[in-house]
């Protein structure tokens, strides 16, 4: 298996069994990390759009020749993430295991750079 399908196969699974259970725990999201949230459908919104990003990953996952030129798109899902993270985290306006959460997010994007210089183009 090559490192870019090995790369997104596991961002995608990792992906979706992250996401999918927060469709499930928008009230507990507020009590764990308050105060509530005041606009579901940007919470919605974002596990949503979360998702479908999974999919596209485990799409890649399956020929990362054909969709390399989409792989460029995978790191700004990536690192707008951790940006967004990082500063919030510096302005003390989340909590540590957000800011893990982003760590890991970052990690998958410097493989997903990785994913992309490795994979040969067509």
């Amino acid at each position: 298996m090559r490192f870019a399908q090995w790369v997104y196969r596991l961002a995608g699974i990792y992906g979706l069994l992250v996401l999918l259970p927060q469709y499930f725990i928008f009230d507990q999201f507020g009590i764990d990390y308050p105060p509530a949230i005041t606009h579901p459908e940007f919470y919605y919104g974002f596990v949503g759009v979360g998702l479908a990003w999974q999919v596209a990953f485990l799409i890649i996952g399956q020929d990362p020749i054909r969709y390399r030129p989409l792989m460029i798109a995978t790191w700004l899902e990536k690192f707008t993430f951790l940006g967004a993270a990082l500063v919030l985290f510096a302005q003390q306006r989340i909590p540590g295991v957000i800011m893990g959460a982003a760590s890991l997010d970052g990690l998958l994007g410097i493989l997903f750079v990785l994913a992309w210089w490795k994979t040969p183009r067509e």
